[in-house]
C-alpha cells in the first residue's frame, strides 16, 4: 500500500479526509486558508453562531495552562445572517468543506439559528449543534447547560432540524450521563455526536485572589491535558451506541492522538487548540495520520474506526 485511505463517512456525510478544524479555533470564515489550503482538509467547522449578535465575555478571555488553555470568549459573534453574507462566501470561494455551528440560550434560539441556515443548507456538509459551551457568563439566572440534560438535548436537536442539513450534536464530558445524552441526541435525529467540548476549569491570580479571566469565574479547559478524557468519552459512547457516528475532539496535537480517537470509535477528528500555536496544525496532523495508516496497512478507514472494541488492529492476524 503506497497511499492512505481518503474518504470517510460520518453518519450520512462523506468527507474527503478524517481531519477537520474545531469550532471556535479556526474563525468564522477562511482565515486559515493563507496558512494551508482549507480544501485539503476533511472540513472546516466554523465558530458557533447564534441567531443574533452576541458580545461575548469581558477580557481577558484566554489563559495558558501547562497543557493547554482556559478560554472564556463567551461565544462572541455577529450572528448567522452576518456570517451568511460576509464569511460563508469566503469558504465557498476556497472550496472548503463547510460545517456550520449554532448555539442559543433557549430551544427557540437554536430553532431560529437553524432556520436562518436553511436557505444555504446546500452549501453545508453538516451543522454542528453546540449544546455544551461552558463559558457563557454564570450566575443565579444562568441557563442549565443543554448537554447535561437528555430531554433538553433532544428538544434542541428536534428544533434544529429545520436547518435542512445533517446535524452533529456537540456534547460535554462534564457529566456522568454522557452515554444517555448521546442516545437522546441520536433518537432525536442527530446524524452524529461530537465528543468532547472543553472541560470546566478555573485559575486564580495569586496576587489578587481573583479569577484570571475577565468573566470573574471559570472557563473551558482545552488542549492536550484533556485528551485522555476525550479518548475515554469516545470509547464509552462507541461501546454503548455502536450505530452512532462520532466526531472526536480534545487535545489533538499529533497524528498519534488523532489515531487514538479513531481507534476508540471516532469516524473523524477535529483539531482545535493546537491551531493557536501552529496555524497549519490540522494539515500536519492529517499528514501524520495518513502516514500512520500507511504503516499499519489500513486500506479503508473502517478498519481503524473502533478497532479498540474489536481486539485492536490486525486482531485476526494475531490470533
Amino acid at each position: 500500500m503506497t497511499s492512505a485511505p481518503k474518504f470517510v463517512r460520518v453518519g450520512s456525510v462523506q468527507l474527503g479526509h478524517p481531519i477537520l478544524t474545531a469550532s471556535g479555533t479556526a474563525g468564522h470564515g477562511a482565515e486559515l486558508n493563507e496558512y494551508m489550503p482549507l480544501r485539503d482538509l476533511g472540513g472546516v467547522v466554523v465558530k458557533s453562531l447564534a441567531a443574533f449578535e452576541w458580545p461575548g465575555n469581558a477580557a481577558p478571555r484566554l489563559h495558558p495552562t501547562p497543557l493547554g488553555m482556559l478560554n472564556s470568549v463567551g461565544l462572541q459573534g455577529q450572528g448567522v445572517a452576518h456570517w451568511i453574507e460576509h464569511d460563508l462566501p469566503q469558504l465557498v470561494a476556497v472550496n472548503a468543506t463547510i460545517v456550520a455551528s449554532i448555539w442559543g440560550r433557549s430551544v427557540e434560539d437554536y430553532a431560529n439559528a437553524a432556520r436562518l441556515l436553511a436557505p444555504v443548507a446546500s452549501k453545508l456538509r453538516a451543522v454542528e449543534v453546540n449544546l455544551s459551551c461552558p463559558n457563557i457568563s454564570t450566575g443565579a439566572s444562568a441557563h442549565k447547560m443543554f448537554a447535561h440534560d437528555a430531554q433538553l438535548t433532544a428538544d434542541v436537536i428536534h428544533a434544529s432540524a429545520v436547518c435542512g442539513a445533517p446535524m452533529w450534536a456537540k456534547l460535554s464530558a462534564n457529566t456522568d450521563r454522557l452515554v444517555e445524552i448521546a442516545a437522546s441526541a441520536q433518537q432525536a435525529g442527530a446524524d452524529a455526536v461530537t465528543l468532547v467540548n472543553t472541560m470546566l476549569g478555573m485559575a486564580l491570580d495569586i496576587d489578587t485572589g481573583l479569577s484570571v479571566l475577565g468573566s470573574g469565574g471559570g472557563g473551558g479547559l482545552s488542549g492536550r491535558g484533556i485528551h485522555p478524557i476525550a479518548v475515554r468519552a469516545v470509547f464509552e459512547v462507541a461501546a454503548a451506541l455502536p450505530q452512532l457516528s462520532i466526531v472526536g475532539v480534545g487535545g489533538v496535537t499529533s497524528g498519534h492522538e488523532a489515531a487514538e480517537l479513531i481507534l476508540a470509535g471516532a469516524s473523524a477528528v477535529q483539531v482545535g487548540t493546537a491551531t493557536f500555536a501552529e496555524p497549519r496544525a490540522a494539515l500536519r496532523i492529517q499528514n501524520e495520520l495518513e502516514a500512520w495508516a500507511i504503516r499499519q496497512g489500513i486500506a479503508d478507514w473502517s478498519q481503524a474506526i473502533g478497532a479498540a472494541h474489536r481486539g485492536g488492529l490486525n486482531y485476526e492476524a494475531r490470533r
